[in-house]
């Protein structure tokens, strides 16, 4: 049993016939009677009857008639709640975001929704995930801000949406006065005979090591590993190793350190905001997509200009 067969049954019962009830709903005779034949197979008792050459409702066809206008009436009062619910910019709305992006971004986005009216109340959570991890997170958040290298596997399409937010550039975090500091830019060759500080494995940056030495055909010495980028730049200052550290959403915890960008393998990683199809539908999640790009936008200007 559909809401449509329903509705048919509803109009028969109003309009009286057939014919009348398709051109009510501008679709064919046929077609409403094949959509009554199919509500018929539920039920046991009749629901239509012959008067001459018209096609009426019986008793229990007028019962259910009845009881399908509630129904019709309470499946539209729902659908009227939906559609408000996503017309409704001051809802809920849950973000996601791995921590140095968290740390770089979520102020920014706080500070950009302060000058929207009945602008939505945010509710805002850091996950470090490896990359493989971050679609699944969008069963438990409505925006989830998710990096990849450009050089890995893309995002999966089934099921998700994708909202680029920036080409954010992992540049080579030197210690004040490193000889390799007189140089404007790195190459693997350059920099694969240094001690590192990386991330875990599955992470950028570890990632993104694996492919220097790759590149330069030899094993790197890999002496620390963390994933927070404010205790990977401490530990640089202090001369003991080398790191790599995003251009961009790293931001004050870069003070005192000397960037380089590295050439002759792919140091860019795609920062991307992942949603469900039907998220996208809410006024709330659209503004604060507004919002996430251009506080994103407002970073990526910063770093360009620290450079």
């Amino acid at each position: 049993m559909e809401i449509y067969q329903l509705e048919i049954l509803r109009e028969l019962g109003t309009l009286g016939s057939v014919t009348a009830v398709a051109d009510s709903l501008r679709v064919t005779p046929s077609a409403v009677s094949q959509q009554l034949t199919a509500l018929q197979r539920g039920f046991r008792a009749p629901l239509t009857r012959r008067a001459g050459r018209t096609l009426v409702l019986t008793e229990a066809g007028h019962a259910l008639a009845r009881a399908g206008t509630g129904v019709i009436e309470a499946m539209a009062a729902a659908a009227g709640a939906v559609e408000a619910f996503e017309q409704e910019p001051a809802g809920i709305v849950t973000v996601s975001g791995f921590h140095s992006a968290s740390q770089a971004i979520f102020g920014g986005l706080l500070g950009e929704l302060r000058s929207v009216e009945a602008a939505p109340d945010l509710r805002l959570s850091d996950e470090d995930v490896a990359q493989e991890e971050f679609p699944l997170l969008t069963a438990s958040y409505d925006l989830v801000i998710a990096h990849r290298l450009e050089h890995s596997p893309p995002w999966p399409e089934a099921g998700l949406r994708v909202i680029p937010l920036a080409q954010e550039p992992l540049d080579v975090a030197l210690p004040a006065g490193h000889p390799l500091t007189d140089k404007d830019h790195l190459t693997p060759s350059d920099v694969a005979g240094e001690a590192w500080v990386t991330s875990r494995a599955g992470y950028s940056p570890d990632d993104l090591l694996g492919a220097i030495a790759a590149v330069a055909d030899r094993s790197v010495k890999v002496v620390h590993r963390i994933n927070d980028y404010g205790s990977v730049a401490s530990i640089v200052a202090t001369g003991d190793a080398i790191g790599m550290v995003p251009r961009y959403t790293v931001g004050s915890a870069l003070a005192g350190l000397e960037l380089r960008p590295l050439r002759g393998v792919n140091a860019t990683r795609a920062i991307d905001l992942l949603t469900r199809p039907e998220t996208l539908h809410r006024r709330s999640v659209q503004v604060t997509v507004t919002a996430l790009r251009t506080a994103m936008s407002r970073l990526v200007q910063a770093g360009e200009a620290r450079r």
